[in-house]
């Protein structure tokens, strides 16, 4: 007997479900009802540790985000698109949803973790929206906020935030990416009027890809080389208005619109160049760098390379809401997907009057619970990144290491969620099949508008090579903190660590304390302590290994060196990945420590548990080859797998109602009863059917019933 869509029915109106636990499930055959009494997740709970901190706001902004104005119909143009989500734009801020990251003086809380876990939200509600409103708030008001002084924050924040002026983020430009430091637009200073004078010196100085740029746009906060005396003191932002009251472009600036776009419509893309415009003295956003009238440069931070980095830092918000939002897409596509398996049957191969539920397929599992469970470590790990970035933006701990440090673990998680976001989504839409290429149930458009989320504000891999650099650094300050005598021995003992991996005896250690006795090598893989050495030690193996091979690049040509350090840079891509893995399994682990109930901690332990040993499973040549797993384990990963899977399908749907995902975030169909529906329409009809006296007798039944009368006759 299968668990049915008749037990789950109550997820159609509440978003909640009642599926109850089997405390030892067989891999067997179909799953069996559970017993009376039975462990089951505290969903409520659960939903309390995802929502973290900053609950009172994440529920506020899922209130607001499940309203029927801030939704997207799926039949738009691109020009109604743009038009609908301008006027989404002016509710929210007659809402004043962002108030929170305003800071005290300016009459806001200074809440900043409150306002990126409050805008994330509006991924459910249209990305196009989420995303619009992250360019006015998150980066162009943030830009001034965060690099003003207070009379240009009293200046201009107030029309920013009131969508007065509205906004664009110019930092992008098309020759040059995301190598900001090496941008080309120029903001010369001239002394004799007071005045900046900012040029685009050639095509591929355009800034591109700009939010609000095409139409919507006022002003600008405008990233450009600061020239002065004679002296390019390297990329500053200024504060540039782009278009008069009446939208109309002001003298020396030119714009392109981007057009159509493969997703995120409502976004009026487009570029904006620059043809000898000046703007006052005051105009530069003089935090870190301000010029007097008479063109003199002055800066609280001495080193060029510190400041760019500091200033560069109003892109971390950025990348901080692009983590919670793509996870929280991912949740959304799990809820539709889930909900659907556990109602969708499909195959009559267990019951010759009832099909199977696509829940019950061990294939299904596969595909769908270890990106769940990768959901979830995101989820998490989320939560750690907000404090973080809450403790620097709203100066609680606003140093320059705690900067370092928010920025790496930003540049670790972003594109570790937006990859995982598009690989959930894309298996999500496959799993409900043909119903999931439908625009109505939301999974092809929730992926288009997604897409680009793997190149903003950072491209994924850029952020990764950034990673690795970090980690890279900090290696290289180890060694730097043993002394010369010792330098030669620490090296020669991490070469021998190293080498030790490439030789038998670790993984003959292994075999011989697991040898006939696979359960002791899945009990062990279980425990926290070996899923924890093993994830450690491939992060920190991995950045050795490039540290050693680095280590004659020391004293090469810049050149030479440049092209050394290419050599590895799949290598670095790798250590950096496996570092956010070890920071998403070990945000995880903190969080069980949250949960009282024992048999929720078990339930969610479990999906731990996939999770680590899912990252272990994928990367497992390197393990084998390295000597770090044996081959017995190895060969059981997969079963214990599977197992794992097994064990956790009769929680599946309390595992995504805990994602409150509320109907009016969902909009699918397939997922808010109509599959139901249809498959008890099914079911009613065919018992009627096989109930009454005259329905049509299947050729098959047909012949074995005359098979068997001809035996008997022959008897």
């Amino acid at each position: 007997m299968t668990v049915d869509a008749d037990r789950s029915s109550s997820s159609i109106t509440s978003g909640t479900t009642v599926p109850t636990s089997p405390t030892s499930p067989t891999p067997t055959g179909p799953i069996p009802v559970p017993p009376a009494g039975s462990d089951r997740l505290d969903i409520a709970a659960v939903t309390e540790v995802l929502m973290g901190t900053w609950a009172d706001a994440r529920r506020d902004a899922r209130e607001r985000a499940a309203r029927p104005e801030f939704h997207r119909p799926t039949d738009l143009t691109v020009a109604e698109h743009r038009d609908l989500t301008f006027e989404q734009m002016k509710r929210l801020a007659e809402e004043n949803v962002s108030h929170l990251m305003l800071p005290e003086h300016l009459g806001g809380p200074n809440d900043n973790g409150g306002n990126v876990a409050s805008f994330e939200e509006l991924v459910v509600a249209d990305p196009s929206l989420q995303i619009k409103a992250g360019v006015q708030w998150g980066l162009f008001t943030s830009a001034i906020v965060q690099l003003g002084d207070e009379q240009q924050q009293k200046a201009w924040v107030p029309d920013a935030m009131d969508l007065t002026t509205p906004g664009a983020f110019a930092m992008t430009e098309i020759g040059h990416g995301s190598d900001v430091q090496s941008l080309a637009t120029t903001a010369t200073y001239d002394a004799s009027t007071e005045e900046w004078v900012l040029h685009t010196p050639f095509r591929a100085a355009w800034k591109e890809f700009l939010g609000n740029a095409a139409i919507h746009a006022k002003a600008a906060t405008v990233f450009a080389r600061l020239i002065t005396r004679g002296v390019d003191h390297g990329v500053h932002c200024f504060y540039v208005p782009v278009r008069d009251a009446e939208g109309e472009l002001l003298p020396g600036v030119r714009s392109e619109d981007d057009g159509p776009k493969g997703g995120l419509n409502g976004i009026d893309n487009g570029r904006l160049a620059f043809d000898h415009v000046r703007i006052p003295r005051t105009n530069l956003l003089n935090r870190y760098g301000d010029v007097a009238a008479d063109g003199t440069y002055a800066s609280p931070i001495e080193s060029p390379g510190r400041r760019f980095f500091t200033m560069l830092g109003t892109l971390v918000q950025g990348r901080v809401s692009l983590d919670g939002s793509a996870t929280r897409a991912s949740q959304l596509a799990l809820h539709i997907a889930i909900t659907y398996a556990t109602q969708r049957r499909q195959f009559t191969a267990s019951d010759p009057t009832r099909e199977t539920v696509l829940m019950d397929y061990q294939a299904h599992l596969h595909r769908l619970l270890p990106k769940l469970a990768a959901t979830y470590a995101g989820s998490f790990a989320h939560e750690q990144l907000l404090h973080a970035f809450d403790d620097v933006f709203s100066g609680h701990t606003d140093d320059p290491e705690a900067r370092e440090d928010l920025e790496t673990l930003a540049a670790a998680l972003k594109p570790t969620s937006t990859r995982l976001a598009l690989d959930t989504i894309q298996e999500c839409r496959e799993a409900c099949g043909g119903a999931g290429f439908i625009s109505e149930n939301q999974l092809v458009g929730l992926h288009q508008d997604l897409d680009v989320y793997a190149t903003f504000e950072g491209d994924n891999t850029v952020l990764l090579q950034l990673v690795a650099k970090r980690l890279l650094s900090d290696y290289t300050s180890e060694l730097k903190s043993v002394d010369r005598a010792g330098i030669g021995r620490f090296i020669a003992q991490r070469a021998e660590v190293l080498a030790k991996r490439h030789t038998p005896w670790a993984r003959l250690a292994q075999d011989l304390s697991d040898r006939g006795n696979s359960r002791r090598a899945f009990d062990s893989m279980r425990q926290s302590d070996f899923q924890e050495e093993m994830l450690t030690a491939r992060a920190r193996v991995k950045v050795e290994e490039v540290a050693l091979s680095l280590r004659a690049a020391g004293k090469m040509s810049p050149a030479d060196a440049a092209a050394e350090v290419n050599k590895h840079q799949v290598e670095m891509l790798d250590a950096a990945r496996a570092h956010a893995d070890l920071v998403r399994w070990r945000a995880f682990t903190a969080a069980l420590e949250q949960m009282e109930d024992p048999a929720t901690r078990g339930i969610m332990t479990d999906v731990r548990d996939l999770f680590g040993l899912s990252v272990i499973e994928d990367d497992l040549a390197w393990f084998l080859l390295g000597g770090m797993i044996s081959a017995q384990r190895g060969r059981q990963i997969g079963s214990d797998l599977r197992r794992l899977l097994w064990r956790l399908r009769p929680h599946v749907l309390d595992l995504v109602a805990a994602f409150d995902v509320r109907p009016g975030h969902v909009r699918a169909p397939i997922a808010l009863g109509g599959e139901h529906e249809r498959q008890e329409e099914a079911a009613a009809y065919f018992r009627a059917q096989r109930a009454s006296a005259d329905a049509p007798v299947s050729e098959k039944a047909l012949r074995d019933r005359e098979k068997k009368a001809r035996r008997s006759t022959k008897r």
